[in-house]
């Protein structure tokens, strides 16, 4: 994990292709971020597969900023206006996630739309063992991360103003449809029978409507939060393009995915020996997951593991028909794609019982 780590953490110079004009930039942040004061420097964060994210540095404090990515995009990825949102109205309701200052729509400032928002300071941790700390604060790190989940999935998305946000109802219906989708539209990037077989079963097996509906992240993992420098506790969620109004049992399905995940592709607990390092077993989190939004346990649990490793896969073809295209933003896409195969068997796994 610490060449995963390595890769993922701290700036770069921008990259070749994902340059702007830094002058316009600055002009629009003069105009649109209170109390913003020059001059401008911009690096880039080496993490962020999707929506390249630079590092705006001024000589009283720095921000951050997401971008859609420059070149031929797919229809409704990308949506960076959405992250702004989610964003705006979280931090409304004093849930851990970074301030927005702006969002830009004018394609003339830095050639694709963009937010700004505050840099939140902190630990991330790239290994879900979380090494160098006692099982102690180990233990009191992943019972922050469930609260965390938890409340998210607490809020009504009408009274928080994100009841336009999504579609209710129909999510998995919705969800599987939608990847199957853009897995089966890119070419580039091929097919894989071990994913055609998932995407089967997960249409022939679809847990019946309940009418759940919450705010959803959509890639809950330890390593999109912040944690506070010194104490078990997140400071801010990262990585909002995947939220939307869906299944809170999905959304819950899928970050518990960490125990089940090979280090090497994500974040994740497999292999590792859990009980020795402080961390909960998979049950006792599920558990407190429960406790938690009122629940007495997860029905489906298998459904939502399979269809969980089924969209990462998905996701990791769009990385793959992205690095084939030539437009993928992180210099780590290669090895993403080198994983689809594998995250595709995984979730087949599951489909067995």
């Amino acid at each position: 994990m610490t060449d995963l780590a390595d890769a993922n953490t701290g700036t770069t110079a921008v990259r070749e292709g994902y340059g702007f004009d830094e002058a316009a930039l600055e002009s629009w942040l003069k105009a649109n971020v209170e109390g913003y004061a020059g001059p401008l420097s911009v690096e880039q964060f080496k993490g962020g597969q999707s929506n390249p994210t630079y590092k705006l540095v001024t000589p009283a404090r720095s921000y951050v900023l997401r971008r859609k990515p420059p070149g031929e995009i797919l229809k409704g990825a990308h949506a960076v206006e959405r992250e702004a949102k989610v964003l705006t109205a979280l931090h409304a309701q004093g849930f851990p996630v970074a301030r927005v200052y702006g969002l830009c729509t004018d394609e003339s400032v830095i050639g694709t739309w963009f937010y700004v928002m505050e840099m939140v300071e902190g630990r991330i941790f790239w290994d879900a063992t979380v090494p160098g700390v006692s099982n102690e604060e180990r233990a009191a790190i992943f019972d922050a991360m469930n609260a965390t989940i938890a409340q998210l999935h607490s809020y009504d998305p009408e009274t928080i103003g994100l009841g336009d946000y999504g579609k209710p109802g129909n999510y998995f219906a919705r969800q599987v449809g939608r990847w199957s989708r853009q897995y089966r539209e890119d070419e580039a990037a091929g097919r894989d029978e071990a994913m055609d077989a998932v995407i089967a079963w997960l249409e022939a097996n679809m847990p019946e409507d309940d009418g759940a509906s919450s705010v959803i992240h959509g890639d809950f993992r330890i390593d999109n939060m912040i944690f506070h420098p010194t104490e078990p506790r997140v400071l801010a969620v990262l990585d909002w393009e995947l939220s939307t109004l869906g299944h809170p049992l999905a959304d819950f399905a899928y970050h518990a995915m960490m125990y089940h995940m090979p280090p090497h592709i994500v974040a994740g607990l497999g292999g590792a020996d859990i009980a020795a390092l402080g961390i909960p077993s998979e049950e006792d989190y599920v558990a407190a997951y429960c406790r938690r939004t009122g629940r007495e346990n997860l029905p489906d649990y298998r459904y939502y593991m399979a269809f969980n490793f089924f969209r990462l896969a998905a996701i990791f073809h769009g990385i793959k028909g992205r690095v084939i295209r030539g437009t993928a933003s992180n210099a780590q896409a290669r090895e993403r794609a080198e994983a689809f195969p594998e995250l595709a068997r995984l979730a087949l796994g599951f489909t067995k019982g």
